[in-house]
């Protein structure tokens, strides 16, 4: 039923000649999906957006980023509610300025029964996205399974296409340790799907989301005990280093938007080998304006007040972009904040 009515999605849009025509199902859950009773609404959506996939380059990481997982904006993960999140908010991250939307294509769970998110909610945030020319980065959050889970979902993400439009970029999240193994054994892993998705992509760069070394190196080095930098460091071309500050205490010295960001980047370049390592550091989490904040936040947030000493801290180290985790999390003012911190980035 998914293909036909993507096959008509695509033939009317053909028709109409300069419009796409966006295809909606609204599913009930309780009936029997091979069955044909299916709400179909067609609605014009924008241009029609029809082109040849281009050539993934490092230069997606660059700039200003946005970051939406699937607790967000997946139904998968929202029911009973209805998503936080819809591709709507893509005219609100261009309009603040984001040049990147790190999107999470898939999870390894019961909750996504297919390789991949629901198709047609990333085939939206994807066409929605280009045509306001902001890029798409999918990412994956592996949990070293030996029976090409993993690798799959990776592969999916990056051939999955619609009209021509693909992922603008891939990133692997390297971060997944309630999986009962040894660390050298998560390593082992780690290295081989490392191998194997970068033998897949060929000669498109590869991002690796890292766990910041000060994280894992000084704070708590039993997190992932030998970390294989050395190993991986052939396989991913641009390095995304989770420097969330806010879980850090008072007395570490590191919660604060400067410090914990640049002596990671620091150390992740010393550990690669690499001092001209690629790098666009993630912060956060979130960042609140001190107005009425939530007194019992799902997650510890950043302050508003966070966000320009992080900003100085990719300016210190050369990275080549920064962003904050994640954007649900980032009140108003915080997002304006960025937005204005990043829109003279990397020089100003």
């Amino acid at each position: 039923m998914r293909k036909a009515l993507a096959a008509l999605a695509v033939i009317v849009a053909v028709i109409v000649g300069g419009y796409w025509l966006w295809v909606e199902v609204l599913r009930d859950d309780t009936v029997d999906p091979t069955v044909a009773a299916v709400d179909v609404t067609i609605r014009q959506a924008g241009p029609l957006l029809v082109a040849e996939p281009t050539p993934r380059t490092t230069g997606v990481y660059e700039g200003y980023g946005a970051w939406i997982d699937a607790f967000d904006y997946s139904p998968n993960y929202t029911k009973p509610n209805p998503p936080h999140l819809t591709p709507a908010v893509v005219d609100d991250l261009a309009d603040d300025g984001v040049r990147t939307l790190y999107l999470q294509a898939t999870r390894l769970d019961e909750r996504t029964p297919g390789v991949l998110e629901d198709p047609w909610l990333l085939a939206e945030f994807l066409l929605r996205a280009h045509e306001r020319d902001v890029r798409v980065v999918g990412w994956y959050l592996p949990e070293w399974l030996d029976d090409g889970s993993d690798r799959a979902r990776v592969r999916a993400t990056s051939e999955f296409e619609v009209l021509g439009h693909r992922f603008d970029g891939v990133a692997l999240d390297i971060e997944y340790i309630n999986d009962g193994l040894e660390p050298e054994e998560r390593s082992r892993r780690l290295v081989t799907l490392s191998q194997q998705i970068a033998a897949d992509a060929g000669t498109e760069p590869l991002a690796a989301i890292v766990p910041p070394p000060v994280q894992i190196e000084v704070i708590n080095p039993r997190f992932w005990a030998g970390f294989p930098w050395a190993q991986i460091e052939p396989y991913y071309d641009v390095w995304m280093p989770m420097s969330y500050w806010s879980f850090r205490s008072a007395s570490s010295g590191y919660k604060n938007g400067y410090s914990y960001n640049e002596e990671s980047i620091r150390r992740l370049r010393a550990n690669l080998g690499k001092p001209t390592a690629l790098v666009h550091a993630i912060g956060g989490i979130g960042a609140v304006d001190g107005v009425d904040d939530d007194p019992t936040p799902e997650e510890p947030l950043a302050s508003i007040n966070d966000l320009a000493p992080f900003v100085q801290s990719l300016r210190d180290t050369g990275a080549i972009g920064g962003s904050i985790y994640d954007w649900r999390t980032m009140e108003p003012p915080a997002r304006d904040r960025m937005s204005e911190l990043m829109s003279t980035f990397p020089s100003g």
